[in-house]
């Protein structure tokens, strides 16, 4: 019980850092000090992408519904009506008689 005593003493004190054969422990420490390092550099990195991507949804969102508004105001301009009422003012009137069609034939030329 004693041995497990001094192991755990030994550890708590830092011992196995300063030992004969400490450098094998040390190089093992910086090697998982920059794990964590890259662990928490890429647990930021995929943070702020997910925040440009809910960005980039809100704004796909805000400019689908400003394309559907203006597409339904267009179709409305495009209204036989609409128009018939926007060329009052200039005195404009459908045609009486319905258009005339004009064929020309190519002779063939030989």
């Amino acid at each position: 019980m004693s041995i497990i005593k001094n192991n755990i003493y030994s550890v708590l004190k830092g011992n196995f850092l300063i030992n004969e054969d400490s450098f094998k422990n040390w190089r093992f420490i910086l090697f998982i000090v920059g794990l964590m390092l890259l662990m928490i550099s890429s647990s930021h990195s995929s943070d702020k992408k997910v925040m440009r991507i809910a960005e980039l949804n809100k704004e796909i969102k805000e400019l689908r519904a400003e394309f559907v508004d203006i597409r339904t105001t267009s179709m409305g301009l495009k209204l036989e009506s609409t128009i018939r009422q926007k060329v009052i003012s200039l005195e404009l009137k459908p045609s009486e008689e319905p258009p005339q069609v004009i064929r020309v034939t190519h002779k063939k030329e030989k």
